[in-house]
């Protein structure tokens, strides 16, 4: 595995602005979406980050997560994933939780209770542990002894999606995929995946201080 796993959920659409499940359908930025991107970028350009300069970049296909990794200054050495899509929300799709639970399903939780006609939780973790087996193929397993690593050279960076990126953490972490419901994460969020004693651990997380005072 890489020393860190960088995370970015995409910034800002209109679909996430106002709640809705966002998962295959391939919704823009909005213009607040964008000068999120371009905060979180001037943010990683800095020190102790410096564009991350020897760092793998990955990135979902779909527009908002490749346009985030590109406005961020990452969009020539982004490669597309497809395992990076979001969840398919099948029936869902671009549905709010209110409405769901107001007009299916009162007790409706998506990480217990699923979408019809989309993805199960667990075809979406085993395309994570899939993008994770191919970059522990890459990099190889961490020393045991390691308390923490920061090599350049054995940073992945990932701009993708809020329900894929929880699920991710928690099969990092060697978690059930469920476990990504306690791992809240807003829009252009920074998160970084590491290791602590050779066992993988969460380094930051949901960490948005560079919006700080966006649109003030």
């Amino acid at each position: 595995m890489p020393a860190r796993l960088i995370l970015v959920r995409h910034g800002e659409t209109a679909w996430s602005a106002s709640g809705r499940h966002t998962g295959r359908t391939d919704i823009p930025l909005t213009e607040e979406g964008r000068e999120m991107a371009r905060l979180l970028g001037a943010r990683l350009a800095r020190a102790p980050w410096n564009s991350l300069p020897e760092a793998r970049i990955y990135t979902s296909p779909l527009s908002r997560a490749r346009e985030t990794a590109e406005l961020a200054g990452f969009g020539d050495r982004a490669v597309d994933r497809p395992e990076l899509m979001e969840w398919d929300y099948g029936q869902y799709e671009g549905r709010t939780g209110t409405d769901i639970r107001e007009h299916d399903n009162p007790s409706w939780l998506i990480w217990r209770d699923g979408v019809p006609g989309g993805e199960k939780i667990s075809e979406v973790a085993a395309r994570v542990d899939g993008f994770l087996a191919g970059i522990e193929a890459e990099h190889g397993a961490p020393h045991p002894d390691t308390t923490t690593m920061h090599t350049a050279d054995c940073e992945v960076a990932v701009f993708a999606h809020g329900h894929l990126l929880r699920i991710l953490a928690a099969r990092w972490l060697g978690l059930p995929p469920e476990f990504g419901q306690r791992l809240k994460l807003g829009t252009a969020a920074l998160s970084v995946l590491s290791w602590e004693y050779g066992a993988p651990a969460i380094e930051i997380w949901n960490d948005h201080s560079h919006l700080d005072g966006l649109g003030g």
